[in-house]
């Protein structure tokens, strides 16, 4: 085992990109073979330290992560010397709440959900409107999609509690330096019946079978809290007084007043845009990326990530993160799913759209992950020429998504049936002769996918292509009749931003109205949304006065 106790501060290494420690902190390495038992590691933290067993002060892990470069595959465990180990129990602390009409809240993904969180902390009530079922119910309806090709456009992978991370994996990954907000929503998915490692792994994972049983125990404190829930409530008009939105109307009539109203309605609602588009709200055109589901065997990704230590007990499913540059365009993995699956994401008829889950354990036989390459608005202006598209231009990325996600939908011939093709046969430019196993429930058809995905302008397979090829380079082996592309991913995040003030973060032109999270452009996954609506909860108490918990 080694170890290094640093007598900097903390900075950035320029040799890998690890960090450097502070004084009070310890670093060590754990070969695969090596004992990591608490005892084991406290003799060897004494030994680093200079020390007895007996002297040894507490120690706090901070971090445990899997170096794995160059197939040296060893642990790395991060203490800080002298803390006291975190211990969290019991539900969310919140204050009882009243008048949840004060606050409307459009949404109940992590970015609404937290919003709520933070509002009752600070002792304001709220309603959360979203349009979907509950988990359980939920349920019911991704089954039908996944067996019998039954789209419910409001209750779905997408929509319903929790938002579209609830059943397609909780990846709790975030690039966010909010690192205060990320450690608090990670806190608190604890207290909801989240594994306490999530406080120290490098890469946390909730997984598909557990995120829904943690999102319904957070809800349930919201509401034992006095926050209301609304569920089947899809919002369709906002309601202002001059600029002021004061209310919504829900589908059916139904209006609802508030003193403040939050939007955080996710990446898919598309209704959601258009009607702000027609309510003459302002809205901006923001990049985004497309491409594919990319599916392998999951041995064959240990085999090449971990090299002779493929299949050692210690180690789980390999993960892999890749990135490649083609005439000024970033070709990119994206959420990539160990062991996972790949589900029906769509949320319109007529549209097929892909997305990656994982459980737990991560012990299904295939690993998957987004391929797509980065859109930027120049690319959204020539796909919209060759389409025909006029006037609207902040939607015509929303436009452009739709044109490939319904060609995928024609090509898979149906009941969400995915077009899908060989790597070598993409690279190649055919479609297969038969295509391999999958973990795609409803079934794959095998398609021109280069011709699926050239069908919006964008200039896709050939990015594609050539990606595909360097990735070969990255990690030996990754091109294999094995690897089969299964189209399309398309919503890896908003094509529209919502623009708001960056300090009151209140719609502009529309005061009283609070964009959220990564629907309205602010975010891209599960952390950075919920960190979002902590920020958003906490300027949206200000406005009205609220500084603290004691207001």
């Amino acid at each position: 085992m080694n170890q290094r106790r640093s007598r900097r501060s903390t900075t950035r290494s320029r040799a890998g990109g690890e960090e450097n420690l502070a004084p009070d902190q310890l670093e060590l390495v754990v070969a695969l073979d090596e004992p990591d038992d608490a005892a084991a590691l406290r003799q060897r933290a004494a030994e680093a330290l200079g020390v007895s067993r007996e002297r040894l002060p507490a120690l706090q892990l901070l971090k445990r992560s899997l170096d794995a470069r160059r197939r040296h595959v060893r642990h790395r465990l991060l203490f800080r010397v002298g803390g006291e180990a975190e211990s969290i129990s019991g539900p969310p602390e919140l204050r009882q709440v009243s008048d949840p009409e004060r606050v409307l809240i459009i949404g109940g993904g992590p970015a609404g959900l937290f919003c709520a969180y933070q509002l009752a902390r600070l002792g304001i009530g709220s309603t959360v409107l979203e349009r979907g079922k509950p988990v359980q119910p939920r349920r019911h309806d991704l089954k039908a999609l996944n067996r019998h090709g039954v789209l419910s456009t409001d209750s779905n992978y997408c929509f319903g509690e929790g938002g579209a991370g609830t059943y397609s994996d909780g990846k709790l990954y975030t690039r966010s330096h909010k690192r205060g907000g990320v450690r608090d929503v990670l806190q608190v998915l604890v207290r909801c019946g989240a594994p306490e490692e999530i406080l120290t792994e490098a890469r946390p994972h909730i997984g598909s079978n557990r995120l829904p049983r943690v999102v319904t125990a957070l809800r349930v404190a919201l509401e034992a809290a006095g926050v209301r829930f609304r569920f089947g409530a899809r919002v369709t008009e906002l309601v202002r007084q001059g600029e002021r939105v004061t209310g919504v109307r829900l589908q059916g009539g139904e209006e609802l007043s508030a003193a403040r109203v939050v939007l955080a309605t996710g990446h898919s609602a598309s209704d959601v845009y258009r009607m702000l588009w027609e309510s003459g709200l302002p809205l901006e055109a923001k990049p985004f990326a497309v491409g594919v589901r990319v599916e392998h065997p999951q041995p064959l990704i240990d085999r090449i990530q971990y090299g002779a230590h493929a299949g050692h007990p210690r180690l789980g499913s390999a993960a892999y993160r890749l990135a490649h540059e083609v005439d000024g365009r970033g070709v990119f993995s994206f959420c990539m799913c160990p062991g996972g699956f790949i589900v029906p994401a769509a949320t319109e008829p007529g549209r097929l759209v892909v997305n990656g889950m994982s459980l737990k354990r991560r012990s299904s036989p295939f690993a998957n992950s987004g391929l797509v390459v980065q859109v930027e608005q120049e690319d959204v202006a020539r796909a919209a020429a060759h389409l025909g598209l006029k006037g609207d231009a902040p939607l015509w990325g929303l436009e452009v998504q739709g044109r490939l996600e319904a060609a995928a939908f024609q090509a898979g011939g149906g009941a969400f049936v995915a077009p899908a093709v060989r790597v070598t046969d993409f690279i190649a430019g055919r479609a297969s002769a038969r295509l391999g196993d999958t973990s795609y429930i409803p079934g794959l058809t095998s398609a021109d996918l280069g011709a699926v995905l050239d069908g919006a302008g964008l200039d896709l397979s050939r990015r594609l292509r050539r990606a595909l090829t360097a990735f070969d380079g990255q990690l030996r082996g990754y091109v294999t009749e094995e690897a089969q592309l299964i189209g399309v991913e398309s919503r890896t995040s908003s094509p529209v931003r919502v623009p708001r003030h960056p300090e009151t973060l209140q719609a502009r032109s529309a005061p009283g109205l609070f964009p959220c999270g990564e629907g309205a452009g602010y975010a891209g996954g599960i952390m950075s949304a919920a960190v979002d609506g902590l920020r958003v909860a906490e300027a949206l108490a200000l406005s009205l006065g609220v500084t603290s918990v004691e207001a």
